[in-house]
């Protein structure tokens, strides 16, 4: 239900009547406000050729969108409403219920009755517009879901670093001995083999260890990164809306103890 600044403002800006989808429907043409509250409760749609012909369509469940009126009705509804002769510029009850009941809107209270008259039920809004006889009680209800986003991240990097090591390895080596050995007669013979008086050299070759360095790369051992899944339990908080229906009455509407209502 639009306001009525709502009103004057879809009025003086020109707008257009448009579908669900924001397809034109029509030019707006003219508002129609209820006798009783003065609420804005009918616009007129210039649907015919040139803007020539004008439909009525409901503002119950229209909304602004810009200068725009939007409304729950194509285009093809909105023409084939029954057509009103609006030149006294009010709708009489039973245009209006004829209305109604082509926008499917019969069956509420505030519809047309078996005589044609239209029938506000047993109250009426002091609110607003008449609706119907029944409020809707309407409460907030809270929808807790779960999402996943990135907490942080682990990069698994190697690098190289230096260690000094100390080891001890043995080695060997040769050295000379002098060994003498007095003649006799086991020897005699190879000591006589040579000349009375010469000249003569021998010649030994002396060998070492020597430590000798070297170094080879080996895999050692296998690193990865995995991960696991732990589940917390998390509180939620959160403040929610209800609407609440009581009944006021007045003194006169009390019925009196120990009596009765009359029939």
């Amino acid at each position: 239900m639009l306001t009525t600044d709502q009103a004057q403002r879809l009025l003086s800006g020109g707008g257009n009547v448009v579908d669900t989808d924001g397809n034109k429907i029509g030019g707006v043409g003219q508002l129609f406000a209820d006798d009783q509250t003065g609420q804005p409760e009918w616009v007129t749609v210039k649907t015919g050729m040139f803007g020539g012909g004008e439909s009525f369509v409901p503002l119950r469940e229209a909304e602004m969108t810009g200068d725009d009126l939007r409304v729950p009705y194509d285009k093809d509804k909105v023409k084939d409403a029954p057509r009103i002769d609006d030149s006294d510029g009010h709708l009489s009850e039973e245009e209006e219920g004829a209305l109604y009941a082509y926008y499917g809107w019969g069956d509420l209270d505030y519809g047309t009755s078996y005589d044609g008259s239209v029938d506000r039920g047993a109250g009426h809004d002091t609110s607003g517009a008449d609706t119907d006889s029944a409020m809707t009680r309407s409460e907030e209800q809270l929808h807790v879901g779960k999402e996943t986003r990135e907490a942080g991240r682990v990069r698994l990097r190697k690098y190289v670093v230096t260690e000094d090591v100390t080891t001890t390895v043995p080695v060997s080596r040769e050295e000379v001995r002098l060994e003498r050995e007095p003649i006799t007669e086991a020897n005699r013979g190879d000591a006589m083999s040579g000349g009375d008086i010469t000249t003569e050299e021998h010649e030994v070759v002396l060998n070492e260890e020597r430590v000798v360095v070297g170094k080879e790369t080996v895999p050692v051992e296998r690193v990865r990164v995995d991960k696991d899944t732990v589940t917390e339990e998390q509180q939620v908080d959160e403040t929610v809306r209800k609407e609440q229906i009581e009944l006021d009455e007045t003194e006169a509407t009390r019925r009196p103890e120990g009596g009765r209502a009359d029939g």
